[in-house]
């Protein structure tokens, strides 16, 4: 069986795949809005940071919505965002009750990212489920525990990315972690084909592929990214970059390789463990004005 192309993800692929250029005498608007449906008491940082990471990539507006009991705390840490306290359930889980709140954001939004942060399995999948048919022209990206839905929904039928490491491609998959890790590309692309969605399997070697088998390799060693909270900075960094228009297999892309270089980056600052996800998205602007200067 003949498949599709791989490609191997260095600074020469990216400067060859811009990203799409802000209008010279364009506004926030023209950079698309993100919603973030994130977070919740236990963990209000991962909204923050998924949120500070769409900004960080570009997006022009912010909205992140949230459990109640969390909304002080994010609106406090991002106050460029708009911040929607969301009704919670008993166990603090975001439910059907939060989808009233939600339906008039769909047609306002340029993405959209769900998962971070959240918790309550059973109700966050039906509102994942409920949430979806209202996006099926935004590209959506699923990360943590709302990923789980494609295990109920086995295939979608809109433009999804799913993010997960090989201990979530695991889970989802009934597979061996370990397998998992010696075989990244091939399991990527069995996933994305079979799910009709982009998968971003993620790890030292990262394998970002679509249904059609067309796929992208990204390896670079940062160990301190193995650290609470960098893999939902990656999910904010993909859905900003969705946001201002790249599709979300380039989203999936220039996020990988913009999340390893900003380890990097902090790496030679600071030694090869220690800094925080938090302090990631920061490295971000720089990085991808030095990638491709023309376009920011």
């Amino acid at each position: 069986m003949n498949l599709p192309a791989l490609t191997e993800v260095d600074e020469a692929l990216l400067r060859a795949w811009p990203l799409p250029p802000p209008a010279p005498d364009g506004d926030k608007e023209d950079r698309g809005r993100v919603l973030v449906i994130a977070g919740s008491a236990e963990m209000p940082g991962a909204a923050i940071v998924a949120g500070i990471g769409a900004l960080r990539a570009g997006a022009g507006k912010l909205v992140i919505a949230t459990s109640r009991s969390a909304a002080q705390t994010v609106a406090g840490s991002v106050p460029e965002a708009r911040v929607i306290a969301l009704p919670e359930t008993s166990d603090g889980g975001l439910g059907m009750h939060a989808l009233p709140l939600l339906q008039p954001l769909a047609g306002h939004v340029a993405a959209v990212l769900i998962g971070p942060g959240m918790v309550g399995r059973e109700v966050t999948l039906a509102l994942v489920q409920a949430l979806l048919p209202l996006l099926r022209d935004v590209p959506v990206v699923l990360d943590a525990l709302a990923m789980d839905t494609v295990r109920s929904l086995r295939r979608f039928a809109q433009p999804v990315l799913l993010t997960p490491h090989a201990g979530e491609m695991a889970h989802l998959t009934g597979e061996e972690k370990e397998d998992l890790k010696e075989e990244p590309l091939a399991m990527a692309r069995r996933a994305a084909a079979a799910w009709n969605a982009v998968v971003a399997l993620k790890g030292a070697t990262t394998a970002i592929a679509r249904p059609d088998g067309t796929a992208w390799n990204h390896t670079l060693e940062v160990p301190g990214l193995g650290t609470s909270g960098s893999g939902d900075v990656l999910a904010g960094l993909v859905a900003g970059l969705a946001a201002r228009g790249a599709t979300l297999e380039q989203a999936a892309t220039w996020g990988v390789a913009l999340h390893a270089r900003a380890g990097q980056a902090l790496e030679r600052r600071m030694g090869t463990l220690g800094y925080l996800a938090r302090e990631l998205a920061g490295e971000v602007p720089a990085l991808m004005h030095a990638l491709n200067p023309a376009r920011g």
